[in-house]
């Protein structure tokens, strides 16, 4: 979403370097009755393709991707737009000086600015949203309300006015110390990456409802229990969740969040109804091989190093185009500063982090992928032994995710470097229908047996 990826933007962009801002799993989560789902869904039959859909979901999925991949495409270039016109039209620098004229205190002006670009850069990418929901409802990906859909945004735009005062932070940092003011901003991104983790648990319940899992799911809960036991992760069952997403959502998805205190495994309701629980097992198995594996950290020291030289870069363009353009965007130094300084100045800056976050996409969507795929790897192997057949179980559980979020079992594969932050469904499952490492006394990447 626009809004989020605009809130805090120097954060995002170091988070985007990573994939830390969107987790499709690869196995799928659960809901809230006493019965086994063991009998809710019966395993997929075998097949020549390890991923495959019946004929008329085979043509909504590939019609779906195309508008998936047009939606993509318009939305990152539309909101370089927003910047670019906000700028080339002069409307950033009326707006500062409708903010000089309201208010006499600096800090108010820039809160007021920032806060109003939030607002607008929202509206702006508004119809964008509209249409991508409009389409979720009509392929039965959604089934959340336009009511509660339009509220979802307005609680994202209150997050997100809240976050402005970061803006105004990074904005000051750029007037006191306009060489360099890109290794400070780097040096307080750094804290805030780590805050941005540890605190998005305790965002996600202003969005969807949580209960704890063994509230109705115990038996599922000892066998996650075992995997627990196999993997020697520490997630007790107070900190495994169950989310209420099917008053919203047709998909399947789990997901491993927080740091420390916050950290969690959440499975959505969607799938413990619908997934047999030797299916739930693998997914469970690969969330915790983010933990096992250090993907977290691994993440953030990487957003750590790339941000430092993309905001070195961007350093560089932003400056050129001060240059190149700041008469004409009426590009106003501050006392003693650079024109990169002033509010509409700052919104140059912004211009060339989009710039950077849209180019190098696919750098962090192929480090995102390696870890899915060693996580898709730890799952399968963490279930050895706990269910009749490793591999049977985790191709029918990448089937029964393609098949929710319907995805086009055969993706470009440019697309797929480009956008896709896991790897296709369709890979996931080919590996798992051939990885059994076990075979004729061998033993696994990451468990002897």
């Amino acid at each position: 979403m626009m809004l989020v990826r605009r809130t805090l933007p120097l954060l995002c962009l170091a988070l985007l370097l990573t994939g830390l801002t969107s987790r499709r799993c690869s196995g799928q989560p659960a809901q809230a009755q006493p019965a086994p789902a063991t009998t809710a869904v019966p395993a997929q039959p075998a097949s020549t393709q390890a991923y495959t859909l019946p004929p008329d979901k085979l043509t909504k999925a590939i019609t779906l991707s195309h508008i998936r991949l047009a939606l993509e495409i318009v939305g990152s270039l539309w909101g370089l737009a927003v910047l670019w016109l906000l700028l080339s039209f002069r409307w950033a620098a009326e707006l500062a000086a409708w903010t000089e004229r309201l208010l006499r205190r600096r800090w108010m002006q820039g809160l007021l600015f920032f806060a109003v670009f939030i607002v607008v850069d929202t509206v702006a990418y508004l119809p964008l949203s509209l249409i991508g929901h409009y389409v979720n409802l009509v392929y039965g990906i959604s089934v959340q309300g336009w009511l509660s859909w339009f509220g979802d945004h307005a609680k994202s735009l209150g997050i997100a006015l809240v976050g402005t005062p970061v803006y105004l932070l990074f904005n000051w940092i750029v007037r006191v110390s306009p060489r360099r003011y890109w290794v400070w901003i780097w040096l307080v991104t750094l804290p805030l990456i780590v805050l941005s983790t540890f605190a998005s648990p305790l965002l996600d319940p202003i969005f969807n409802k949580f209960e704890p899992l063994t509230k109705t799911h115990l038996a599922l809960v000892a066998r996650l229990e075992q995997v627990v036991a196999r993997t020697g992760t520490k997630i007790p069952p107070e900190r495994m969740f169950l989310m209420k997403a099917s008053a919203k959502s047709n998909g399947l998805n789990a997901y491993v969040t927080g740091l420390g205190a916050t950290k969690r495994f959440v499975m959505w309701d969607t799938a413990t109804d619908r997934l047999p629980d030797d299916e739930v097992l693998f997914i469970f198995g690969h969330e915790s091989g983010h933990y096992v594996l250090n993907h977290i950290p691994k993440q953030l020291a990487g957003s750590t190093a790339g941000s430092f030289f993309v905001l070195w870069a961007c350093a560089g363009f932003a400056g050129w185009l001060m240059r190149r353009f700041g008469a004409r965007w009426q590009l106003i130094s501050p006392e003693g500063s650079t024109p990169l300084a002033s509010r509409q100045g700052f919104l140059v800056l912004l211009f060339a982090l989009s710039v950077a976050g849209l180019i190098l996409q696919p750098a962090g969507n192929t480090f995102s992928r390696h870890f899915e795929h060693e996580a898709d790897v730890y799952g399968q192997e963490a279930i050895h032994g706990l269910v009749a057949d490793p591999q049977k179980t985790t191709v029918s559980a990448f089937n029964h995710l393609g098949e929710a979020w319907l995805e086009d079992p055969n993706p470009n594969a440019f697309v797929e470097f480009w956008t896709y932050s896991h790897p296709s469904v369709q890979n996931r499952a080919n590996f798992a229908l051939h990885y059994d490492p076990w075979v004729n006394g061998g033993h696994g990447r990451f468990f002897e047996k």
